[in-house]
């Protein structure tokens, strides 16, 4: 049984929108995707540039909730992602998802290690995604922020808990070159990270928050990747 507290929470307009339907957003699993409103960071190749600086979204946590009890049976995980999902108390909404009887998997930047530990403790998530923006030395100047070491302490927690999570990287050579690949490749692999990391290529639309553009492919025979298992995506 929700609290008032929590139920008011569940009123908030806070989802920018909905994916109805995905097979890639969680691999092997049927999804729809939640797009929460606002984001914590200011990442020069964000093309959600709409969502990050909306504050007020389309749809309650309620309505998401009245949606997916439709969709029992058919759809089997709920995507949280944004924006930056975590900068909202994901708890109550989390707890209706599961009684629903569907997984979660959260998209998250790690910089809220607190929330992500209490999720986890009540069971509350079946997977997460951490998009690893930029090595120590480049961080701030990609994502506006100085929040490096908060990440760094999520991943660490991730991999001494032996959740099941997955680490990836938004690839654009005008911000991130072979060496700096490296440098990341190099930091995740001595937290003992053994998942799979992924390198997604940039992708380029109307508009992004640092009005940036394609640049050259990075060359992958230059890339080291001290036995890990790197794959290149879309």
């Amino acid at each position: 049984m929700s609290t008032i507290k929590e139920l008011n929470l569940l009123n908030q307009k806070i989802v920018y929108d909905l994916t109805r339907f995905t097979t890639t957003d969680y691999v092997g699993h049927i999804s729809c995707i939640i797009w929460f409103v606002s984001c914590n960071f200011r990442c020069l190749y964000c093309y959600n540039d709409n969502i990050v600086y909306t504050k007020d979204g389309k749809y309650t946590q309620n309505d998401i909730l009245d949606f997916l009890k439709t969709r029992v049976g058919l759809l089997d995980s709920v995507v949280l992602s944004g924006g930056e999902a975590t900068v909202h108390n994901l708890i109550p909404l989390c707890k209706e998802i599961k009684d629903l009887g569907f997984k979660i998997k959260l998209d998250t930047n790690a910089s809220d290690l607190k929330q992500v530990k209490e999720l986890i403790n009540l069971n509350l998530l079946d997977y997460i995604a951490i998009d690893f923006k930029a090595p120590k030395n480049k961080f701030k100047e990609i994502t506006g922020v100085s929040t490096y070491d908060n990440g760094i302490k999520t991943i660490q927690y991730l991999i001494d808990i032996d959740f099941n999570f997955e680490l990836r990287s938004t690839i654009n050579s005008s911000l991130l070159d072979e060496n700096d690949i490296n440098e990341m490749i190099k930091t995740i692999k001595e937290l003992k990270y053994k998942n799979t990391y992924y390198l997604q290529n940039f992708l380029e639309t109307p508009s992004n928050i640092g009005n940036i553009s394609k640049s050259r492919d990075i060359d992958k025979s230059k890339i080291n990747n001290l036995g890990l298992n790197i794959q290149y995506r879309n």
